[in-house]
């Protein structure tokens, strides 16, 4: 008859055999998604945008979430970064005698922070309970606080630190943009690009969008252009007004009706490069900036998503139950080391 020694010898050799195994399971990546084809999101040009921050103002109203103070007078909402709270946010550049916009030697810049809704996101691979999920549709990344158990996997996932927790709730809720997809149904897009005076921020299917991003950087400096405002239509859908039962095409589209906001203004001198097109396998928010991204706060990210990866590795350790395995034998050395063998408690007790 066996004893205790010879079982735990037992178990901790199938958690060794099994770790031996994960080791030796090649961690090849799979495919990095990409954006499904009516993904929806938003362009962002630093050089139209003017610093005015209406857009973190609109996002706040629009998401019902409280002003955030950085002052003693607490006279305005003061956001330093996003958080909980704040989804949507300004920063600002700033070099040597700041003489000239967009510049970077002697110069100052903007930049928009919020969610990139990337089509691969790490954070919707992280969260264990689905409380992140990413629309096949529209390609939003949503967040069901319900489903939420407060792990902040998904912070830590991130590459752009943009869930963020909030501490003071007190059922552990993450605040992040879901580009206001809680106010499509009544033909209302982004708020931030509703309002942006400038269509420095603009919202629409990322295809065009990434359309409208490469026209501009071939455009001239200082070249007169036209720009438009509020929500980038697509060109079908401009066909579709200047038909006689338009307004009844439009309803079909989905989107409220609007006049046309573009204006002409000349083009800002660009930097050859459309943030987001490919960094960490494509976001559907992209950015345009004649100042060097890094210096205006975006991370310099392959063009492959982590989550490819990590989820493969995951997918093998925990797929094939060579990690709890691997963590049975890791508890059982411990559990050896503390259980005292039977027959050195009899020799003890005989003698």
């Amino acid at each position: 008859m066996g004893t205790r020694r010879d079982f735990l010898k037992g178990v901790l050799a199938s958690g060794a055999a099994a770790t031996a195994g994960a080791v030796a399971i090649p961690a090849a990546a799979r495919e990095t998604r990409s954006r499904p084809p009516e993904a929806l999101g938003l362009l962002y040009d630093s050089t139209l945008c003017v610093g005015c921050k209406a857009c973190v103002a609109a996002c706040k109203e629009a998401n019902n979430n409280p002003a955030e103070f950085s002052t003693v007078d607490h006279l305005w909402d003061t956001p330093l970064d996003t958080s909980g709270y704040t989804f949507n946010l300004i920063k600002m550049y700033r070099n040597g005698t700041m003489d000239a916009k967009d510049q970077e030697i002697n110069g100052y810049a903007f930049m928009k922070t919020s969610c990139m809704h990337c089509a691969d996101p790490s954070c919707v691979s992280a969260c264990p309970v689905s409380a992140m999920t990413k629309d096949p549709v529209t390609g939003v990344v949503g967040y069901n606080p319900d489903k939420c158990i407060g792990c902040r996997y998904c912070v830590a996932a991130c590459p752009f630190g943009i869930p963020k927790y909030q501490y003071d709730s007190p059922t552990g809720r993450i605040g992040k943009c879901e580009l206001c997809r809680h106010r499509h149904k009544d033909g209302h897009y982004s708020a931030c690009a509703e309002v942006c005076p400038t269509g420095a921020t603009l919202f629409g299917r990322t295809e065009d969008l990434l359309a409208e991003a490469k026209r501009r950087i071939a455009m001239k400096p200082g070249e007169l252009n036209r720009f438009p405002r509020g929500r980038l239509r697509p060109a079908q859908e401009k066909a579709l007004q200047g038909k006689p039962d338009g307004k009844g095409e439009m309803k079909r589209v989905g989107w409220r009706h609007e006049p046309d906001q573009s204006y002409e203004t000349p083009a800002g001198k660009y930097l050859q490069h459309v943030y987001g097109e490919k960094e960490y396998g494509g976001t559907q928010v992209l950015k345009l900036s004649g100042v060097n991204f890094e210096k205006l706060g975006m991370p310099n990210l392959p063009p492959d998503a982590a989550a490819a990866l990590s989820e493969t590795i995951q997918h093998n350790l925990y797929g094939n139950l060579i990690m709890p395995f691997a963590v049975l034998g890791a508890m059982t050395w411990v559990a050896k080391r503390n259980v005292k063998p039977e027959d050195e408690s009899s020799d003890k007790e005989g003698s």
